[in-house]
């Protein structure tokens, strides 16, 4: 027989399968003590916004664009404290996120400059690559060269005793 669940039930499951952290989607729905295709079937059918769960707001620091983290730190450039700590938490973000994006903002240079010098870097590594590649075969081609030499030399000295 096919269980019913109301639709607060749904909703909260939802939110708690999108805010799941590590765990497996089975181990949810094992929790809940759903069907695993049913917790998936809802996760599928149910937007993060119906669900509660607003991922503009709060996602990972890894995931936010260099605009968003300009942005950001505009916007918290004033406060401090308390202040500081809750717009974090509103975010879903440490101050140690904001100083990391304020110290890699602040160490970037010219981007010309770098994209310059890095491909000039990489131009010398192939060369480099290249050269290594004509000795090996050199060095291959000599090591066999010796080796025919000497089986020469030993075929005929065997000829002449």
């Amino acid at each position: 027989m096919k269980q019913k669940y109301s639709e607060e039930f749904v909703e909260q499951a939802v939110v708690k399968l999108l805010s799941r952290g590590k765990r497996t989607v089975r181990e949810v729905a094992l929790d809940l003590n759903v069907n695993y295709h049913t917790a998936k079937n809802w996760m599928q059918r149910g937007s993060p916004d119906k669900a509660g769960v607003s991922h503009g707001k709060e996602k990972r620091p890894q995931d936010w664009s260099a605009q968003e983290q300009l942005l950001a730190l505009q916007e918290t450039h004033v406060l401090s404290g308390e202040a500081l700590q809750a717009w974090c938490r509103e975010r879903g973000l440490f101050a140690h996120h904001l100083a990391s994006w304020k110290a890699a903002f602040c160490s970037t240079t010219r981007p010309d400059a770098g994209t310059r010098e890095l491909r000039s870097l990489k131009d010398q590594n192939d060369q480099l690559k290249r050269e290594l590649v004509r000795k090996e075969k050199a060095l291959a081609e000599a090591a066999a060269l010796l080796i025919l030499q000497k089986k020469f030399r030993a075929l005929w000295e065997d000829e002449a005793k």
